[in-house]
């Protein structure tokens, strides 16, 4: 074999070995970076928002676990109540010391005189826990609004880097006058490389979107039975008193 032809030969195995994650990004073009760089970023994010949200559902689940047994136990609402204390450490427990916080501050007072103001305690702790519920739902959802934009943008910025690095490859083909693959490749790639961190940050933000939804939505419709069941139990305590 000819020098020249083993010198082809070797820069044609040097070109292939180039091709890896690395070089694609190095020999992007300034915007393709960017775009990749942002892509990363997002990914990254993506990741610690999704181990932080399983991690945190899967306590606030077991803890709810836990005070539902200590609530219909049978045991004193008011022990309960103590040793909760101003410090509830899950959702449910935030419900249940919100509403034993009104229902102690009318009864100390003695405002159970008539069945006009048992009505309007009731109505009170229903609207506290309500309002409770809302603030410690929006608690649980904080982030997932991130995950919901990486989920629906990032394919269509990472295709922004692909179409932006054809036109450089078109570009190059247009200087250069040499349409042979060694000079279309690189710049494809590069494009393509794009395109696949799109989806890379894209696929599991939608996946676990989806999956901390639906346990948020049963998790809020668990605080929805307790404070239907805890409102009729006072109901019935706010009846004994009159």
């Amino acid at each position: 074999m000819e020098p020249a032809a083993i010198e082809a030969v070797s820069l044609g195995g040097q070109a292939a070995v180039n091709m890896s994650v690395w070089h694609l990004f190095m020999r992007a073009d300034l915007v393709v970076k960017l775009v990749m760089i942002l892509l990363l970023m997002a990914s990254f994010w993506s990741w610690a928002i999704i181990f932080e949200k399983f991690r945190r559902i899967r306590r606030i689940e077991a803890d709810a676990e836990q005070f539902e047994d200590a609530f219909w136990a049978g045991g004193s609402l008011d022990q309960l109540y103590e040793r909760i204390g101003g410090r509830p450490s899950d959702p449910m427990e935030s419900l249940f010391a919100a509403a034993m916080r009104e229902w102690r501050r009318s009864t100390e007072k003695g405002l159970l005189s008539s069945e006009a103001a048992r009505e309007s305690l009731q109505s009170r702790i229903e609207r506290v826990m309500s309002t409770t519920m809302a603030r410690e739902t929006e608690r649980l959802e904080r982030h997932m609004i991130f995950l919901a934009s990486v989920g629906s943008t990032a394919p269509f910025v990472g295709l922004f880097g692909t179409v932006w690095g054809i036109m450089n490859s078109f570009q190059a083909i247009a200087v250069s006058k040499n349409t042979s693959l060694a000079v279309v490749a690189p710049g494809i790639a590069e494009a393509l490389f794009a395109t696949a961190l799109g989806l890379v940050a894209a696929i599991p933000a939608v996946l676990a979107y989806n999956k901390f939804s639906t346990d948020l939505g049963r998790y809020a419709g668990r605080m929805e039975g307790f404070i239907n069941d805890f409102t009729a139990i006072l109901s019935r305590q706010l009846q004994e008193k009159g």
